[in-house]
């Protein structure tokens, strides 16, 4: 009984680091940032909708296609270096409601 628990832990190691062996092989979804907003707007017809400045001075950036709902979100270092964060279907461009005035006192 030991000794099947003992090959049934190696097993269970050895299947562990299989799995983190292979994800650590595979790629990130980066590359120089010219390359990726050329290969959104010619493979998805993305265009950029929003953008912001995230933490340690990365950028963020929506792009979307309104005739496709496609839409992409990236991340691009300070070295410019372009990685994807997400991506999906059916975008829809929301207007903001007006807000109104504050009360003149």
């Amino acid at each position: 009984m030991d000794r099947q628990l003992i090959i049934l832990s190696f097993g269970v190691g050895a299947l562990i680091l299989a799995a983190g062996h292979a994800f650590s092989q595979t790629p990130r979804p980066c590359a120089e940032r010219a390359q990726v907003i050329e290969r959104l707007a010619s493979g998805y017809g993305e265009a950029r909708h929003a953008i912001g400045l995230a933490a340690n001075n990365h950028v963020m950036e929506l792009y979307a296609s309104e005739e496709t709902g496609s839409w992409t979100v990236v991340m691009t270092t300070p070295e410019g270096v372009t990685c994807l964060v997400a991506a999906g279907q059916s975008y829809e461009r929301i207007e903001a409601p007006a807000i109104d005035a504050p009360p003149q006192l």
